[in-house]
């Protein structure tokens, strides 16, 4: 099992229903081809660098998980499919990528529970 790594960008049209129900569709796709998600983050609404399909804004999304290669061929053909889905990226983590990414995790839910404690 490989560690991966992909961020996709969904339309902004969507309600936030709309948004949460197909982030929820790729992320079980990923859990029934026996993946393990990692981490999950919403990134919320952000300014593109370009127009993409005459927008400007987008709902981008990570999520962190590990999984067989053969997983990533499916997972890349439901993005093609789904209009929501504007662009995405998916790439596999070497060591070192998921070191950063364990240890960004860590402070990041580190500030969470200061946060939380104030």
């Amino acid at each position: 099992m490989n560690n991966y790594e992909t961020v996709f960008i969904l339309t902004p049209v969507l309600s936030d229903a709309q948004m949460k129900e197909a982030v929820e569709k790729f992320t079980t796709l990923l859990k029934q081809e026996g993946a393990t998600i990692v981490n999950e983050e919403n990134w919320g609404l952000r300014k593109l660098a370009y127009p993409i399909q005459k927008k400007s804004t987008g709902f981008y999304q990570l999520v962190e998980f590990q999984a067989n290669p053969e997983v990533i061929a499916k997972l890349e053909t439901n993005f093609r499919r789904d209009e929501r889905v504007i662009r995405f990226l998916t790439f596999r983590q070497d060591k070192f990528a998921a070191e950063y990414a364990a240890k960004r995790r860590n402070l990041r839910g580190a500030k969470t529970e200061v946060a939380k404690e104030a």
